[in-house]
């Protein structure tokens, strides 16, 4: 019997042992997935941030509640062009650090302006921005948030070329085109390169009235339609028909000088 009790024993410290070394594994393995599940946490924190540098937060944010967020529809959507002027010779006689940081100051003081009337820029191509209003949510005063983003971003830009004064450094000068339309909104690319944009003749329009800012040496115009909406809210200044590429007839812009 003391040699059965003495088995019994042995038996029951080995299980004791197994049992205590099972729950320090335990133990340590939940420490690692704590770990390991902070980690990622930490690395998806990090990964958002990144990418809220070129997509808007709010953008992130329907993106990450559900994968249909920005499923493909028509819409009505108004396009805001920006394209700085003389500024790919003006990269040839500065510093290349230097270059980079007055850009990307300048798209900073765009993007606010653009985002406290409600729009959202959807792409930087060199020195040129796109904004959309509407696109990613109704917006029935979308061409009135865009006429007054774009003059806001007059103002900021008449402030940054202040600074860029102070510092020695050449000012800059923007062209403004801005058109609205339906369109296709929705993400659009491959699986492992898409964004958010829209498609369709509407914003081929907006990039061409971009472009008259150059011939009509103003910097901000919109067309026939977005004036339509807006109605007496600005003060215009009718220019005369152009034909622009893709269009049979003449399109009339209206350069704009402030609220009314």
């Amino acid at each position: 019997m003391m040699a059965l009790a003495w088995v019994l024993a042995a038996v029951g410290a080995v299980v004791l042992s197994s049992l205590a070394v099972l729950v320090l594994r335990g133990r340590r393995q939940n420490d690692q997935l704590e770990k390991l599940l902070l980690a990622s946490d930490e690395k998806l924190e990090q990964l958002q941030r990144q990418f809220e540098r070129f997509v808007p937060a709010d953008v992130v944010e329907r993106l990450t509640r559900t994968d249909d967020a920005f499923a493909p529809e028509r819409r009505q959507v108004t396009m805001l062009f920006a394209d700085l002027r003389g500024f790919t010779a003006l990269c040839d006689r500065l510093d290349p650090a230097v270059t980079v940081s007055i850009l990307n100051d300048y798209f900073r003081h765009m993007t606010v302006a653009i985002t406290h009337h409600h729009g959202h820029v959807t792409e930087f191509v060199g020195d040129g921005l796109l904004a959309l209003f509407g696109a990613m949510e109704s917006n029935p005063w979308q061409a009135r948030d865009a006429v007054l983003a774009a003059l806001e971003m007059r103002a900021a830009l008449a402030r940054y070329n202040a600074t860029l004064r102070e510092k020695g450094l050449p000012e800059l000068r923007f062209g403004i085109g801005i058109h609205g339309g339906e369109v296709v909104a929705g993400v659009i690319g491959t699986a492992g390169l898409s964004k958010f944009s829209v498609t369709g003749d509407p914003i081929n329009v907006a990039a061409r009235v971009e472009g008259l800012t150059s011939k009509y040496e103003v910097d901000l115009l919109i067309t026939e339609d977005i004036r339509r909406t807006v109605q007496d809210q600005f003060r215009l200044r009718p220019m005369p028909p152009a034909m622009v590429k893709g269009k049979a007839e003449p399109i009339q812009t209206y350069g704009v000088e402030s609220e009314a």
